[in-house]
Order: structure tokens, then sequence, then C-alpha cells
């Protein structure tokens, strides 16, 4: 048997597809959940996507409460922190998404380097490398680049995700330990559902194949598959040349209208519902006034971003699934599980 890990977030869709990958690997998971009546259910979804959950065990524990982080790092060698507010819909406080993200990050880091822990793997975002920068940037982005948290089209998502990476490579460095540190920046992540929760990247997807989408924004996606990002997450845990680095995920770029036409082609039952056209930008920014989803994202019209994942294909030793296919598993788990 190998060694115990503690996997905050364990109940999330990324969380999910780590502890599979942990789990098949011969781990023992000790997947952290805010409130342990939801143990039965990750339990069931984890062993009807062929895990072994004997070696899967519970604990609670909250981003914002000091309760429990010491007894649940007690035996642990490596800490998988994924565990932080993601949303579509920005809150009127952004602090709400922001307080959790660092707070929790704060929690969990100070918690492994008390216990002593070897290797301590955030899941962060590009939304910690992309953001605030020149709008007419053509160059991929890297792990050398930051969000710049003064520039235009900031928003309170993107802000906590740089915050809280930002803090913990500053919290692992006073420690002298920031070799044991290696963060995971994945873009979009879609791909196969492991229960009835769409999450929030699949929404966009069954929002396209709903027909709640009349017509396509002119938005991009960067994607990025979730058995990629949680692969890619034991890769960074274990290999040692991946501690102190930073590994951005994106496989495409890709506009709202490609997706729709992807998903058209696979799904033929639905094309009638998938959107055809493309909203110009005008059209879009009226129609923001009523959905404040679209409202919340208005700054990713039209510009594109892409992201270097050499690093992460070197981890990996292969290269990234392609987003076509993703894109395809998350509209096959949407209809299998009767989400459209």
């Amino acid at each position: 048997m190998k060694d115990r890990v503690l996997l905050t977030g364990v109940s999330g869709f990324l969380g999910g597809h780590v502890a599979l990958e942990l789990l098949k690997s011969g781990y023992t998971v000790r997947g952290s959940v805010r409130n342990l009546s939801r143990a039965d259910k990750v339990r069931a979804t984890l062993e009807k996507a062929g895990a072994d959950s004997a070696r899967l065990e519970f604990v609670a524990l909250d981003l914002e409460s000091d309760e429990g982080w010491q007894e649940a790092m007690d035996g642990v060698r490596f800490l998988q922190h994924t565990a932080s507010p993601f949303v579509l819909q920005m809150p009127s406080d952004k602090n709400d998404l922001i307080r959790p993200a660092v707070e929790g990050t704060e929690r969990a880091l100070n918690a492994a380097l008390a216990a002593n822990v070897e290797r301590v793997v955030l899941t962060s975002s590009m939304a910690a490398i992309a953001y605030g920068h020149d709008k007419s940037r053509a160059a991929p982005f890297t792990a050398n680049d930051w969000t710049n948290l003064e520039g235009r089209d900031v928003t309170p998502y993107t802000e906590s995700k740089t915050r809280a990476e930002r803090r913990a490579w500053e919290i692992m460095r006073a420690a002298g330990r920031e070799k044991d540190l290696a963060t995971i920046n994945p873009s979009g992540i879609f791909g196969p559902l492991l229960d009835e929760d769409p999450g929030t990247s699949a929404i966009l997807v069954q929002r396209l194949m709903n027909g709640s989408v009349p017509a396509s924004p002119r938005m991009p996606l960067v994607a990025v598959d979730v058995r990629d990002v949680a692969r890619a997450h034991l890769a960074a845990m274990t290999a040692h040349q991946a501690g102190g680095h930073r590994f951005p995920m994106g496989e495409r770029t890709m506009f709202f209208s490609e997706v729709a036409t992807v998903l058209r082609n696979a799904f033929p039952d639905y094309a009638k519902k998938i959107p055809k056209r493309e909203l110009p930008d005008w059209m879009v920014r009226i129609y923001a006034l009523f959905d404040r989803d679209v409202r919340s994202n208005l700054g990713e019209l039209g510009v594109l971003k892409r992201l270097d994942s050499s690093a992460v294909i070197r981890l990996l030793d292969r290269k990234l699934t392609p987003a076509d296919a993703s894109f395809i598993a998350t509209g096959e788990s949407l209809i299998a599980h009767g989400l459209v």
C-alpha cells in the first residue's frame, strides 16, 4: 500500500477525477468535504467509476474555519489542494470569492508544513496567468506570466485565483520549501462527469445543447480535459523535477460557435437545439443586460488567449487530449445523466 494523500475538494468535478487517479495508483485518499453527510455519495460515485473505496476515507474541512486541519494532516505524506470557490456569475462582494480562496490556501499549506508533508500540489488556474494584459497579445501565456490585478476586466474570480496562488508561493518560500510546491494552472476543464452535478464548466456545454442559448457569443474558450488535469496532479506530486514549478494547461482555444459545431456533429439528435448563428458583439452586450452570467464575462468578447502547455506535456510525456474529444465527452455525460 502506498502513502496517504489529503485531497481537499474531493466532491468536486476535478477533485473526483484526482481521487480516481490516486486510488487507481494505489494511494490511500483522505478526501475533505464540508459536511460528512456527503461522504456516502462521493464514495458511491467513485466506486461506480471503478475506484477501490477500501482506501478512501473522509474528513470534514471548511476553507473558512481552522477546525480539523491539524487532525486531517495526521499520517499524510502529500497534499492535493483542489478546493476553491468557482463560479460563472460574479458575486456582488468580490471578497465572497477572494476570502475563502486565499484563507483556504493559507490553512491548507500551513497545516501541511506543520505536518512536514513531502509535496504540495495546488490547483490554480489560467486565471492566475492570463488576465489583465493587453488584449492584442498574440503570444501564448507561460508559467512566467501572472495576471495583472490592476488591468481591465479582472473579475473577482481571476483575482481570487491569483491572490491564492501568490499566497501559496509566499508561504512556501518563507518556509524555505518553495521546491516542495507545484501548481497546476488549467484553462476551462471539460470531459466526462462522474455524477449528475454538471459543475460550472459543463454548464456551458449544457446551455449550448438544451436550447437555452439562441446564438453563440463571440467568446473564446481555452479547453483542457479533466482526465489530463487529474493525471497532471498525480505527476506533479511524484516527479522530482516538478517541484517549484507552475504548469499551465490548455489544449486549444475555440470560439463558442466552434464548440457548437463539434456538438452538433457529434449529437445529431440535439442539433436543432444547438445554435448555428454567432451573435454580433453589440447584441451580446444588450443580451448581457438581462443575463448576469453573460454580463460577468463580457470582458472575454473576442479576446483570444492561448496557453503554453509544453511543460505539462513533458511532465505527462504525451500530448493533451484534443479539445473536441473533451467537449464530446461532456455532452455524452450530460445526456447519460439526463441533464439535457
